[in-house]
């Protein structure tokens, strides 16, 4: 027999004292845990005052160390336990108000009538294994604790968008991947989109992502992103290459020259913006070497660009790469620089000319307003592979860039942003 329950749902979930109670409109919060009283008396009472409130009763679907179970929760604190389980044997009533010893028994797994099983054909092994594919739903809020809770929810369109994005910056690669975010102009987003590129390839796919600071003109992203226990640079690093690329290196060896980002978990390879281009210009030969060197312990290499497209370094950048990004504002100057990036690289040979064709140009807004990143996205669509839009976020204007400090909406962006350039790799 089978119960069709129409009331609104609230939710509680129990971990030894801790319990998790979950509203009608949504809202999870902890129920504080009172001395010498069982946590299930907590659960009733909140939810009755949930049914007050409302005005309703309320169904109450529990679940976690103390077994699952659901019960109709009245406003005047009337309990009704609910199927899927039968009637528990010997339970003198269905119903009990608040502020009674909640019955033991109706708070208990029934345990399944086995009086014919003896007689029945032994019923077909289901498998326990589920698809992987069925894992990853991307589900939030009350869905995800839903989820926890054994409730089959259908993804929303948002969730299965971010599930599919992820799916894509998760990928691991045979061989070191590398990507090239370049604009000839500065102030343009270029440390800001390796570093938010970075850190979504490292979260998700599980870290050995290195952003290098490629520029031999005062480079920032070392004063944007965390230091780690050295104050070591690109410079300090290259007189150690041949040590780092022999059979006895470590894979923690390379720490010492690499900057390590606690939360977002890719490395940073810095260069010393207090130096002029001519005490740390890199020729083609060191470019190699060291890329030798990230190849060895990365599977990702972000190269954060300088302004000088003429410099050996950026040159052999670009040679390197597999992805090239144009991060931009929604400003006509540095569209316009973009845009005369991609028909420089169109004209120096063929492979230069296939990475811009299959660019992923990145229009950030500095403002809120959205119209002018719109007019400038719509302006590359037909001449890259993808455009992608990243929504006005205060917390990449200026100071640390740390993905967790971004709002939500613009975490989903650079997820999509980090996915359209993947699909290249």
């Amino acid at each position: 027999m089978s119960t069709t329950i129409t009331h609104p749902r609230a939710y509680a979930t129990v971990s030894g004292p801790h319990v998790t109670f979950v509203t009608l409109d949504g809202h999870a919060e902890s129920i504080p845990a009172v001395p010498d009283e069982d946590v299930r008396h907590a659960i009733v009472r909140r939810a009755t005052d949930e049914a007050r409130r409302t005005g309703a009763t309320v169904e109450l679907i529990t679940s976690g160390d103390r077994g699952d179970h659901r019960l109709l929760v009245a406003p005047d604190g009337h309990l009704t336990p609910l199927e899927p389980a039968e009637p528990v044997a010997g339970a003198s009533t269905p119903t009990q108000t608040y502020g009674e010893e909640v019955s033991e028994q109706a708070l208990q797994p029934t345990a399944p009538d086995t009086t014919d099983a003896a007689a029945a054909e032994p019923p077909a092994r289901p498998s326990f294994l589920a698809p992987a594919s069925d894992l990853a739903t991307g589900a939030t809020g009350w869905r995800r604790f839903a989820q926890r809770l054994g409730i089959t929810i259908k993804p929303s369109a948002a969730e299965r968008q971010r599930a599919e994005w992820t799916s894509v910056v998760s990928r691991q690669w045979a061989g070191c991947r590398t990507i090239a975010i370049a604009n000839g102009k500065g102030g343009v987003g270029k440390t800001m989109t390796t570093a938010m590129l970075s850190a979504v390839y490292a979260r998700e796919g599980g870290g050995n992502v290195l952003a290098w600071d490629n520029n031999d003109t005062r480079g920032t992203l070392g004063w944007r992103t965390e230091q780690g226990l050295y104050d070591t640079t690109l410079r300090d690093l290259l007189p150690e290459a041949s040590h780092l690329l022999a059979l006895d290196a470590g894979v923690s060896d390379i720490t010492r020259f690499v900057h390590h980002q606690a939360a977002d978990r890719y490395d940073v390879l810095r260069s010393n913006p207090e130096l002029l281009a001519n005490d740390q210009r890199i020729a083609s030969a060191e470019f190699d070497l060291l890329m030798q060197v990230a190849a060895r312990f990365y599977r990702l290499v972000l190269f954060d660009s300088g302004n000088d497209e003429s410099a050996e370094r950026w040159l052999r950048m670009v040679d390197n790469s597999y992805q090239l990004v144009i991060p931009t504002l929604a400003t006509p100057e540095s569209a316009e620089s973009a845009a005369l990036l991609l028909d420089a690289l169109r004209g120096r040979d063929e492979r230069s000319s296939l990475l811009a064709d299959r660019a992923v140009v990145v229009v950030t807004q500095s403002e809120p307003s959205a119209a002018a990143a719109f007019r400038i996205a719509d302006g590359f669509r037909d001449h890259v592979r993808a455009v992608q839009m990243i929504p006005f976020d205060p917390a990449l204007k200026a100071g640390p860039l740390r993905f967790d400090a971004l709002r939500r909406r613009t975490r989903d962006a650079w997820l999509g942003a980090a996915a359209a350039v993947a699909e290249a790799l």
